[in-house]
């Protein structure tokens, strides 16, 4: 039934959001689950090298933390879902409450690596869906100046991926320098700004795991459903 002043409402699925929507009575006690995906596979990879110490400090500030190694991840569309590799990422995906994706700058760009992560992790699964509602930190590195292309092309994609990125990010420039012979990043202004974007995700995850559900619920997907569900039964009264 449609509301005298909006016509076009449907008041069967229209709600008012709530306070009491966004603080659930109970929340979780387990540390936040956190997956990090980097976007380079040399021996030497600076992306891999800033997500191994990001999962440093995710831990150190009470997170749990699991890193995808991208080697052997095939192209996406280029092997069947059941592929290892395909199957543990998306197991991951579906494991984490938050994400820290970090890709080298290449031709101003991310790379496809980074790319191909993104791409094989579903949008659904069945009635699942991988990221929706989670949390994303955004980092960078380039071999050059300070850039912000990648970026900015990855919270495009976060968005898509319907996921909360968090308002600060990272980008390391010059990031051969920023890293000593053992891999570990040197202190600087960047590694401060690295120890920021981490606390700024751990705060943002433990803010919105517990309603994730409900801050992404959308009116028109629950029109939809409705329906949908309206047509099933209709069928079932033939």
């Amino acid at each position: 039934m449609a509301s005298s002043d909006l016509p076009n409402l449907d008041e069967k699925v229209f709600e008012k959001p709530t306070l009491e929507g966004l603080l659930p009575a109970k929340r979780a006690a387990h540390a936040p689950r956190i997956l990090l995906l980097y976007g380079s596979v040399r021996d030497r990879s600076y992306s891999r090298l800033l997500t191994e110490e990001a999962s440093r400090l995710l831990r150190r500030m009470g997170a749990e933390t699991r890193i995808f190694d991208p080697s052997g991840l095939p192209l996406p569309d280029g092997a069947p879902d059941d592929h290892p590799k395909v199957k543990e990422l998306r197991e991951l995906a579906q494991w984490a409450e938050g994400m820290v994706w970090t890709s080298p700058e290449r031709h101003g760009a991310m790379t496809s690596i980074l790319k191909a992560q993104i791409d094989w992790i579903p949008l659904s699964v069945g009635a699942v869906r991988p990221t929706q509602g989670k949390t994303l930190a955004v980092m960078q590195v380039s071999g050059g100046s300070q850039s912000f292309n990648a970026v900015n092309q990855m919270r495009v994609l976060g968005r898509w991926m319907r996921m909360i990125t968090i308002p600060n990010q990272s980008s390391v420039a010059k990031a051969f320098a920023e890293f000593d012979e053992a891999g570990r990043m040197k202190p600087s202004s960047y590694f401060e700004r690295v120890v920021d974007v981490m606390e700024e995700l751990v705060k943002f995850t433990l803010l919105t795991r517990d309603c994730s559900d409900y801050l992404v619920d959308r009116y028109s997907e629950r029109r939809q459903s409705a329906e949908e569900l309206s047509k099933r039964v209709n069928q079932r009264s033939i």
